[in-house]
Parts: C-alpha cells; sequence; structure tokens
C-alpha cells in the first residue's frame, strides 16, 4: 500500500547540505506555494501525471536530428530558413545537460540550493554566446505561438535555462527559441504516420525574475507554517472539497 509521503528529496531547515531543487519545482512554487511546501518540505508530492510519449518520441528524435549537424559543425535547415546564424553547440557536458534528473546545475549559494534544469538544446552564435532551445510538440488547428496565457510556463522554463547558464559562466543570448511541431490533423489517413509542421518561435528572454524567486523558494521552505491554498490552484481546491467527505462531513 502506497504510504503517499516519501523521505527522500525532503528539505530539512537544519540540514547544512545543499538542496537540490529543479526548474520545475521553482515552477510549482510559483504555481502554488503550498503544493510546493507539501512536496518539497513535507514529502507529499502532487499526483504524478502519466508521461506524454508521442512528446518524449518527438522530442528524442529531434534531438538526434539536430545531433547530425552538431557533428558537422553545420546550421539545421531550420536555423538557416529563419536567418538565425549559429550552428548546434558542441560540449563534452551537453548529455549531462539534457538529462533528466541531472541537467545543468548551479550551487546558489545565499540560499544553498542547487539549482537544475534540463535542456533540450544549445546553439551557439559566430560570437560564441549560447542560444537556449526548447522543443515543444501539439496538435492543433490553432496558429502556433506563444500568447496563450498558460505559456508564461514555457518562456519562465527557457528564462531558467538561460539564468544557469550565465550563473556558469557562458554568455547567452536573451534571445532563445521555441522549436515548436505541430501534427496535422488534416490528412486524409493515418497510414502509420503523423506529418509534423515544424514552426521556430524567438523568445526574447528575461531572467530577472529568477533570483527573487529562488530566495522567495527558500523562505517558503524554511517557515514551519503551511502556506494559504492559491485561489487558483486545482490541486488545492480538489483537497478541499474531497476533505468535506473525507473528515467525517456530507459536502455540505
Amino acid at each position: 500500500m502506497s504510504s503517499g509521503k516519501r523521505s527522500r528529496n525532503v528539505f530539512d531547515p537544519q540540514s547544512k547540505e545543499p538542496f537540490k531543487l529543479s526548474r520545475s519545482k521553482l515552477e510549482n512554487f510559483l504555481k502554488c506555494p503550498r503544493c510546493f511546501y507539501l512536496d518539497r518540505r513535507l514529502g507529499i508530492p502532487q499526483l504524478r501525471q502519466l508521461p506524454f510519449t508521442l512528446n518524449i518520441a518527438v522530442d528524442h528524435l529531434l534531438k538526434k536530428e539536430f545531433d547530425v549537424y552538431r557533428a558537422k559543425g553545420e546550421p539545421h535547415p531550420l536555423m538557416k530558413a529563419n536567418g538565425v546564424n549559429a550552428v548546434p553547440f558542441q560540449h563534452p557536458d551537453l548529455d549531462i545537460w539534457r538529462e533528466n534528473f541531472k541537467g545543468i546545475q548551479y550551487h546558489h549559494k545565499p540560499t544553498n540550493l542547487i539549482i537544475t534544469g534540463a535542456v533540450d538544446d544549445v546553439w551557439q552564435t559566430p560570437m560564441g554566446k549560447l542560444i537556449i532551445v526548447d522543443y515543444k510538440a501539439t496538435s492543433t488547428d490553432k496558429e502556433i505561438n506563444l500568447d496563450d496565457e498558460w505559456k508564461i510556463a514555457f518562456k519562465r522554463q527557457m528564462e531558467i535555462y538561460q539564468w544557469l547558464f550565465r550563473q556558469s559562466g557562458f554568455k547567452v543570448l536573451n534571445t532563445g527559441y521555441f522549436v515548436y511541431v505541430n501534427a496535422s490533423k488534416s490528412r486524409p489517413t493515418f497510414d502509420g504516420h503523423l506529418h509534423f509542421d515544424v514552426h521556430l518561435l524567438p523568445h526574447k528572454g528575461d531572467d530577472s525574475w529568477v533570483e527573487p524567486a529562488i530566495l522567495e523558494a527558500k523562505k517558503c521552505l524554511m517557515n514551519n507554517t503551511l502556506p494559504e491554498p492559491h485561489t487558483e490552484c486545482e490541486p488545492c481546491a480538489y483537497r478541499r472539497e474531497s476533505q468535506k467527505y473525507e473528515v467525517g462531513g456530507h459536502g455540505s
């Protein structure tokens, strides 16, 4: 029987050891400090979402495709078509930077937190500056852009990566790119194939929010009081409603 609570990767305010905090966990803090606290401080995680296996496959194939041009030191045709003067970046740590649960890491000394993030790709300009790249996959009839309100999380994701690389001593362009692929639903038959339209969307990042967010996340972890539920948090709303029935109530 699952206990619903874990003992590993739980923040201890008394510990002097650095504590790892992933990019996604920092995003969780921004969305709802209460859920973040329950997870990282008390060891009660949110319910796991099933992985989007098709998205994972697309991500893997895109990496393999860009790696072909990385090995040749040449720009990918998508880069040429969009006027991006760069080539896929060659670095011995690239596979580590891409790996979940490892990624690029930076020890933020003021908080003693190790911030981590697994990047999809990195390109390099002729001047040696890095361009952070993230892959996204979808299937929609809507225009592919970054205008939807919920895509603020995509933008923050890129900006944290930009911050991590800058803290690690790299020169990083403010503008990063999303390689956004959209599976077409307009074809008459499936025939065992999906056809993707590929879009390259620029985003001018601003990582000035990252440092304050890390400081606030550490303050939250050090607190002995559970934060208030976020008004727009669905897990908090679920717990609130379910407790009406689970603690001897009748839903009234």
